[in-house]
């Protein structure tokens, strides 16, 4: 295994949209790309959207598929999941597809402020027990306005209640502006196109029965956001270690 993860990130090297940075490039430091990606990377002047915890890039392919007048950006700290988004993009030519192999914790060393259009956050971990490494807590929120447009949208489809309840509870508790709030997206009557791409784990979940969940908001450059203080329940299934299992199929 460890030879098959050096093969794959020696292999991303060569990949001209994959960008991974060294831990001395980013710390305190700012990358040579941020507040140019526009001009260049991509060559133009298309929004940027923004995938963090991208994993295998299922939603940073299928997006720039979908929409060749905007760029996408994977971002993990995983390579062996990215290599296969950024292989399948690299073959498929995709030119609006860039992938960062780093901690979301540096993301205002690899972007500007108003750089970033949207954010999508795809099956996080829920870090149940720890509030300030969730993607959608308050502390990387606060990370993220940093970066986002004023009206540049935030994304998050998970599969836990937990996450969902905790994120939800957050936007009402600062006031947040709510857009979109399904607990169960498949079996409403919400039909959107970019929500039916399916990450790896999201077909699993959906095999299992475990609903979907899909809450969007604006930030609107809130940078002062605070904690909701409410009791959420643990999500259940994650202590019979269905999740470790779909990790070991991987």
């Amino acid at each position: 295994m460890a030879k098959n993860k050096l093969r794959k990130f020696a292999e991303m090297d060569s990949y001209p949209h994959v960008i991974q940075a060294s831990f001395e490039e980013v710390f305190r430091n700012d990358y040579k790309l941020k507040g140019k990606w526009s001009n260049d990377f991509f060559n133009n002047d298309n929004p940027i959207v923004l995938e963090l915890g991208c994993g295998k890039g299922e939603y940073t392919v299928g997006l720039a598929q979908k929409y060749p007048n905007k760029n996408f950006i994977g971002m993990d700290i995983k390579g062996f999941r990215m290599h296969t988004g950024a292989t399948e993009s690299l073959n498929l030519g995709l030119k609006n597809v860039a992938f960062i192999r780093s901690q979301v914790e540096f993301i205002d060393s690899f972007f500007a402020k108003d750089e970033i259009s949207e954010i999508w956050l795809t099956f996080p971990d829920p870090q149940m027990n720890r509030a300030r490494r969730r993607l959608s807590g308050t502390r990387h929120l606060n990370q993220y306005a940093e970066v986002l447009k004023k009206d540049g949208l935030i994304h998050l489809k998970t599969d836990s209640n937990f996450l969902y309840t905790y994120t939800r509870e957050l936007a009402l508790h600062n006031e947040l502006e709510i857009v979109s709030d399904f607990d169960d997206l498949y079996n409403s009557n919400f039909v959107d196109d970019i929500l039916s791409i399916k990450t790896y784990y999201e077909s699993r979940f959906l095999e299992h029965n475990i609903p979907i969940k899909y809450f969007s908001f604006y930030l609107n450059g809130r940078n002062d956001l605070t904690e909701p203080e409410v009791d959420i329940p643990l999500d259940e299934y994650r202590n019979t270690g269905m999740r470790v299992r779909f990790g070991n199929e991987e």
